[in-house]
């Protein structure tokens, strides 16, 4: 088994680290720079930077702000939102990230996710799959893009499988109804997208409790947790995270 990620994430709206429940209902938590040497400071993996209104708003990333935190930690940095084109992915890089996180642009041009593997690498690309439940869909979670804002009809996991065939490296699906609910991540789609593509998954959406980072690695099979508002205001600090993990046998870094 991998040693298990521990990755904070922030979710940046107008400049600011912010938290909503099931993406909307944002509150603000931090200044981005300050937050992520924190994190990197107390014990990060990685830190995840999600410009979470940059698609919806139709513009690229704040990679003036992305600067300003690679430069500031010592740990690895994956940027997400706006990225829709191979430039920006190269921008991304360019700006300190170690991966640049696609989501509805995957959706929207899958033959631009396949190019940028085929320019930077698989480690440097990441498909982002935002979902939701829809019984109709075979895995019972549908995709959703523009900030989980629209739904597409595609069931994720078989969109995870596609993703995996062009050769990304890496997974995040976050569940929109667990996320920021702090009831715990979805296992039900975490584990399906790990079992399906065998690729290293991230979960993302529902962390509240310690038990809730043991079950997702133990029964959704994920290779990183990630979290925000447990980490934001202060209910747990990432070394204690590690430490609960390690003292249950889960292999960690640091």
């Amino acid at each position: 088994m991998r040693p298990v990620r521990v990755i904070p994430c922030l979710d940046i709206n107008q400049g600011r680290v912010v938290k909503g429940v099931h993406f909307v209902e944002l509150r603000d938590a931090a200044d981005p720079v300050e937050a992520a040497k924190a994190y990197s400071d107390g014990g990060a993996d990685e830190i995840a930077f999600l410009d979470i209104t940059a698609t919806v708003e139709h513009r690229r990333t704040v990679f003036d702000l992305l600067r300003r935190v690679t430069a500031a930690v010592k740990v690895p940095v994956t940027v997400g939102g706006g990225i829709k084109s191979c430039e920006d992915v190269a921008a991304a890089l360019e700006a300190g990230a170690s991966c640049a996180s696609i989501s509805s642009a995957a959706y929207r041009d899958p033959e631009m996710v396949a190019e940028a593997v085929k320019r930077f690498g698989s480690e440097r690309v990441l498909v982002a799959i935002d979902a939701d439940a829809n019984p109709d869909c075979p895995s019972g979670r549908e995709v959703y893009i523009d900030g989980g804002r629209t739904p597409t009809g595609a069931d994720a996991v078989e969109f995870a499988e596609r993703m995996a065939g062009l050769g990304v490296g890496q997974l995040l699906p976050t569940s929109k109804a667990t996320d920021g609910v702090q009831d715990g991540y979805d296992i039900q789609l975490t584990r399906a997208i790990a079992d399906a593509t065998g690729l290293p998954v991230i979960a993302s959406g529902g962390a509240g409790k310690l038990e809730h980072f043991h079950e997702v690695v133990v029964e959704g099979h994920a290779d990183a947790v990630l979290a925000a508002s447990v980490f934001h205001f202060g209910t747990f600090t990432i070394r204690q995270v590690k430490e609960y993990l390690r003292d249950r046998g889960i292999p960690m870094n640091g």
